[in-house]
């Protein structure tokens, strides 16, 4: 029962995986909003019910299933053995780890999920609507970091400092991925993407300890 009940979970997790492939692609060729469910339905030889009992709306196609959701970061800030920055990078290096481990553990190009995470990323900067509720999500992760580095620093969380050094390091990540050498890199595995989150978080602890000195 078990190893049938796990059968059963990996191939949903395959089929969401390859309705989520099958729109990015549609969506990069022929622009989000005339992209159709019954398009995208064809494109990964699904049902359309299907497609709409995985993901009840489109936009859930683009969002669903991030691994860098507040959820995650919450954890890992709750149990941080260090700083919140340093937090922050170790779990953004843990979670492409993971990225990597599972395009490897389905036999894929580790460098795939980095390809589509950064025609994600392109996606949801042509779209307003699209980027606003990326904001909503990048705003939850600020106000967890700005939490963390309030309790570092001894200050309240919507104290300026810390809002500002979470502000400045959760927009550099997020920018990673349409900067010049984020699209360069997005072509390899983790590894290669590691080096600028330790740029991104290195700027934002050298603004912060001129800023406490």
């Amino acid at each position: 029962m078990i190893a049938g009940d796990s059968r059963r979970e990996r191939k949903k997790a395959l089929t969401r995986a390859r309705i989520q492939e099958a729109a990015l692609e549609l969506f990069a060729s022929q622009g989000y909003r005339d992209t159709t469910i019954a398009q995208i339905a064809a494109s990964a030889d699904v049902a359309t019910r299907t497609v709409t009992l995985h993901f009840p709306a489109k936009d859930d196609l683009l969002f669903a299933d991030d691994p860098f959701d507040p959820e995650s970061l919450g954890r890992h800030l709750r149990e941080r053995p260090a700083g919140t920055l340093e937090a922050l990078r170790d779990w953004m290096h843990a979670t492409m780890r993971a990225l990597d481990a599972s395009d490897l553990e389905q036999e894929a190009d580790p460098a795939q999920v980095w390809r589509r995470r950064a025609l994600r990323a392109r996606l949801l900067m042509e779209d307003d609507d699209l980027r606003g509720r990326a904001r909503a999500g990048y705003r939850d992760l600020e106000l967890l970091v700005a939490t963390g580095i309030g309790e570092d620093i001894g200050r309240p969380a919507d104290a300026l400092l810390p809002r500002l050094a979470a502000a400045t390091v959760v927009t550099g990540l997020r920018e990673i991925y349409v900067t010049r050498e984020g699209q360069a890199k997005a072509q390899s595995a983790a590894s290669e993407l590691s080096g600028l989150v330790d740029e991104v978080v290195a700027f934002a602890e050298a603004g912060l300890r001129n800023a406490t000195r």
